[in-house]
């Protein structure tokens, strides 16, 4: 194929994904609306594309830009003198290396080393999960508040044991959009010894523009490690993240070197070795062209037209609500009882028209319901938005609320997913409208609704058998 082939042939395969600018796209991507600032970011990651961050001897470009950044990091959260940072690429990673730092920790207990575990609120980031499975650490879950959907620190500080390595706060929660008590979380940590975590992977880089959001950076006295994403509110290239630590002995534990074989010492700070400097280099130049200034009047901007848009869904008869008071940018909405119509159907209407929405399905009781995080340039479309909203509403309600067969439904509710075949895999798959050749599904409503009706283990075997299916290669 030639290049301008294989450029078109580019672009079609892109016709189906979501907008990445815009502000239409209400999770996965986050859109300064600053034409120049991407502009400047794509051209810093092609600059840098194929430099090597797995030797900062050959490549001390990145290292000085990483130092830069992970400053700047620490002048924004509160960090002490003595904090130290490293750059990963993405928030997932950041997590998980902030729960391996606290599980190989120096001076851990005979009882922390044989069956390490980490008390978490259950609105706290899946990413957790993913550690927890990676690093055979224990996660205690414990019930957040039903009301406000933070965490309960007199329930976690009882479910603390002497095998308990990690304590996490959200900052916010991605579910929900509210700031955990930090504070006295963190009061927990200092007062049993045990290293307390901040997930600001969403919040980091907003929250400390904004004059209401309660204390919950370093400048919490117990506050060991916080996560937080360029590729978020500071609006950088995918893919990201940096991860802080109060000082350098709690990072120690999570770098690896291994000088036991013939080749070259291997010495990582992250999870990755060889890993492409350009989403560092995008994130350096993008943060410096935006500024802190910059980044304040984005942040109101965009904190603005979150309370805006939830005094409107409170205001007008659409039949939705807000799940929680947004303590930053990102909110939940719930359909009201009699509202004559589902969330699922509603994020199938959205997308049909340009937005998109991310279902979240019912949780512990808690009612279905989609998810925004808005972003400066969403804030200059809130009027579109809004327009968008109320019609997709309509046809939702016209269409009605969508239905599982009570026998289907019964059956996936009696299924264990720890002793399912393939061919069992197959015929739920199909049930679900998941299976077959088609690919990707125009509509989610019905698939939705049904993975609601089933156990979260039984959800996440059949989204992996069908993800299993999907990502199979196809004859060229």
């Amino acid at each position: 194929m030639t290049a301008q082939e294989i450029l078109a042939r580019l672009r079609a395969l892109g016709e189906r994904d979501v907008p990445t600018q815009g502000g239409r796209t209400l999770s996965y991507v986050y859109d300064s609306g600053l034409a120049e600032a991407d502009e400047l970011g794509r051209s810093a990651l092609g600059m840098y594309a194929g430099t090597n961050g797995l030797d900062p001897t050959a490549f001390p470009s990145l290292l000085a830009m990483e130092n830069d950044l992970v400053a700047m990091a620490g002048g924004l959260l509160g960090a002490p003198a003595g904090f130290v940072g490293s750059v990963t690429s993405g928030g997932t990673e950041s997590i998980l290396l902030a729960v391996l730092a606290a599980r190989d920790a120096h001076g851990a207990t005979e009882a922390q080393r044989a069956a390490p575990s980490m008390v978490l609120p259950t609105t706290s980031h899946a990413a957790f999960h993913k550690a927890a499975h990676y690093f055979g650490v224990r996660p205690v879950f414990v019930d957040v508040d039903p009301d406000s959907h933070r965490a309960d620190a007199d329930a976690m500080a009882a479910a603390i044991d002497d095998t308990t390595i990690l304590l996490v706060g959200s900052a916010p929660s991605y579910a929900h959009g509210v700031i955990d008590p930090i504070p006295a979380i963190a009061a927990l940590g200092r007062e049993r010894g045990i290293r307390v975590h901040v997930d600001a992977c969403i919040g980091g880089w907003l929250l400390p523009f904004l004059d209401d959001a309660p204390p919950w950076h370093f400048a919490v006295d117990g506050v060991s490690s916080i996560s937080v994403d360029l590729h978020k509110y500071g609006y950088t290239p995918k893919g990201v993240s940096i991860l802080l630590h109060r000082d350098a002995a709690l990072r120690r534990s999570h770098f690896f070197a291994a000088a036991d074989w013939p080749g070259y010492t291997m010495l990582n700070t992250t999870m990755q070795s060889t890993k492409s400097g350009g989403p560092l280099a995008a994130a350096w130049a993008v943060s410096r062209f935006i500024g802190i200034d910059g980044y304040r009047d984005l942040a109101r901007v965009a904190r603005r037209a979150t309370l805006d848009l939830a005094h409107v869904i409170a205001a007008e008869p659409l039949g939705l609500s807000v799940v929680a008071e947004p303590d930053s940018t990102l909110l939940a909405l719930a359909a009201s009882p009699d509202a004559g119509f589902d969330v699922f159907t509603l994020a199938d209407e959205m997308h049909s028209r340009g937005w998109l929405l991310s279902p979240q399905l019912p949780f512990r009781g808690g009612p279905a319901s989609v998810h925004l995080s808005l972003c400066a340039a969403t804030a200059a479309r809130l009027p579109e938005l809004l327009e968008v909203l109320r019609a997709s509403v309509a046809a939702a309600r016209a269409t009605g609320p969508v239905s599982v067969d009570p026998a289907i439904g019964a059956a996936v509710s009696q299924l264990d997913p720890a002793h399912l075949d393939d061919a069992t895999f197959d015929v739920l798959l199909a049930m679900a409208g998941l299976g077959g050749s088609a690919g990707l599904p125009e509509r989610m409503a019905q698939i939705n609704a049904l993975l609601a009706v089933a156990e979260p283990a039984l959800r996440e075997a059949l989204l992996l058998a069908f993800i299993d299916r999907l990502a199979r290669p196809q004859e060229l």
